[in-house]
């Protein structure tokens, strides 16, 4: 499963790519702009530091057809390999999903509130789906819809990975890893709740003072 941050900020990434495995980074209009970077700088530092190995997904901005196929064009160039453009999947996004998938372009299919959209753009080639988890909520079952795709694809022998995305909290992340998620692409805070459970803290200072009073030093080693 490829574990993904979903932001623009470098020393986030940085941080967070120190700790865990990180497969890539991906980023949107929204985030871009909360960041107060322009997105030629938030794109150069990613590209920068990320390695060749992980992947770099950015979204596009135009809403017709020539627009969103020439910006996606460009941000498949900013990197030699890995990659991956995310258009909506608006009617107009879904026939910019085939024609980049024609020139052989990284894509993935983005703005997802249904398992019904999600897999019309697997059809058409894209190459990762990204429903916006927390946001369906307010509509369906969110997490069961993304279940239900992963199902559908499976069924259907599709190679298209999910990538979802819009998490509120933990027990979003949890439940669809446990129904085989392909991937997930979740925003810092929600990382950082994953990682700093209380307990953990609590249980490494009672080793630490236990040690301590038993042998006067805080390392195993005298």
């Amino acid at each position: 499963m490829e574990f993904v941050l979903d932001t623009a900020d470098i020393d986030e990434v940085k941080e967070l790519d120190g700790l865990l495995t990180i497969a890539g980074v991906t980023t949107n209009p929204t985030i871009i702009t909360k960041s107060g970077k322009q997105s030629e700088e938030v794109f150069a530092q990613l590209a920068d530091y990320l390695k060749p190995e992980q992947k770099l997904f950015a979204q596009t901005i135009s809403t017709d057809y020539d627009g969103m196929l020439a910006e996606a064009r460009h941000i498949c160039g900013l990197r030699p390999k890995n990659t991956y453009v995310k258009i909506p999947v608006t009617r107009t996004g879904l026939r910019v999903i085939k024609a980049a998938k024609a020139e052989g372009l990284g894509v993935l299919a983005t703005a997802i509130y249904s398992a019904d959209e999600a897999f019309l753009a697997a059809l058409n080639g894209a190459d990762y789906l990204a429903p916006y988890v927390n946001r369906m909520c307010n509509y369906c079952d969110g997490v069961g819809q993304v279940v239900g795709l992963i199902r559908m694809l499976a069924a259907q022998g599709m190679d298209t990975k999910v990538m979802a995305a819009s998490f509120k909290n933990v027990e979003q992340v949890r439940e669809l890893i446990a129904a085989g998620i392909q991937a997930v692409t979740v925003q810092p805070p929600v990382v950082h709740a994953m990682i700093d459970h209380p307990g953990t803290e609590i249980a490494v200072a009672e080793f630490t003072e236990n040690w301590k009073n038993a042998y006067g030093r805080t390392t195993l080693l005298a």
